[in-house]
């Protein structure tokens, strides 16, 4: 598939947003409760977050100005359902900012972090969904790819409260959040490992040989009647070759989990502040390029007849 940057960042940053809430509720559920003033600052910078990140998402409209009929699918399409989700969450967010910045206390205090919770799962969960329910991608049919998505959204997100934490001074906070944002690093580099080889060793369903009906072993297509390239050969192909798919995958995974990790044991180690900042810088262009990766990865069938224009 032809990746589109406008939904790279859409669900790059929407992930952040989405992880750095669920820290901030679970601790401010569970303790030790962060400052108001950093709680607030953190939930606008969430909510900043998911604005660019619907904002992202508009780019990828052909007409934004018609985007408001995407919810009218909503009883059969996940994307629908997260074009409902996405705006709720938004609102829950901006709700809770409010709600502390007028100073209301409970029930509120309780109520709108376990509904940032639930708003957060709710909303991965369709996000993932596009693409884990398209069965004829073999790449994307799978429950890992719903487990990558919260993985690595946790991952990113307790990563940045781990940063703010350390630049605010919470103490407290960074103790708590900094185990928890390794343990989602490991275990987002583990499952991402796993898809990995599982779509490694994916054999298609569908070859030349069975739709032309032509069983000859040595089958290829050199032209498919075209002078130039159309919808179909811009919109279903990255275009990039096997080397680069090849440095895009090692720069995810480097980037993106193995040295956010030992950032990470550093920090929780004893290492300076600016160990988390380094952690999170180094970790967003990974993200960008794993997310990348997850679309360009995917083989769309259509491809076994728009491989090469002559």
């Amino acid at each position: 598939m032809h990746p589109a940057f406008s939904i790279v960042f859409f669900t790059t940053l929407a992930g952040v947003a989405q992880g750095l809430v669920v820290a901030l509720a679970l601790a401010v559920l569970l303790g030790p409760a962060p400052s108001v003033g950093f709680l607030s600052a953190a939930l606008l910078l969430a909510g900043v977050l998911l604005l660019l990140g619907l904002g992202a998402s508009f780019l990828h409209l052909g007409r934004p100005e018609r985007a408001w009929r995407a919810v009218l699918m909503w009883r059969t399409s996940w994307m629908s359902r997260e074009v409902i989700v996405l705006p709720a969450f938004i609102g829950i967010v901006a709700v809770w900012w409010l709600a502390l910045r007028w100073g209301v206390v409970t029930p509120w205090a309780t109520l709108l972090p376990v509904a940032a919770l639930v708003g957060a799962a709710v909303l991965w969960y369709c996000t993932a969904m596009i693409y884990a329910c398209v069965r004829f991608i073999q790449e994307w049919a799978h429950p890992l790819t719903l487990v990558n998505y919260t993985l690595i959204g946790l991952s990113s997100g307790l990563v940045l409260a781990c940063a703010l934490a350390a630049g605010y001074g919470e103490a407290a906070l960074l103790r708590a959040v900094a185990p928890w944002a390794l343990i989602a690093t490991l275990a987002a580099w583990f499952t991402r490992t796993l898809a990995l080889r599982r779509n490694a060793a994916l054999k298609p369903k569908s070859t030349l040989q069975s739709a032309t009906g032509i069983r000859a072993p040595q089958l290829v297509q050199k032209s498919m009647g075209m002078s130039a390239g159309s919808f179909n050969t811009r919109e279903f192909f990255h275009g990039m070759g096997l080397a680069a798919m090849r440095q895009t995958k090692l720069a995810f995974l480097v980037l993106g989990f193995a040295l956010p990790s030992l950032l990470l044991a550093w920090g929780l180690l004893g290492g300076p502040a600016a160990v988390w900042w380094l952690a999170l810088l180094v970790q967003a262009p990974g993200l960008v390029a794993e997310r990348w990766f997850f679309f360009a990865q995917a083989r769309h069938p259509q491809n076994l007849y728009y491989q090469q224009v002559s």
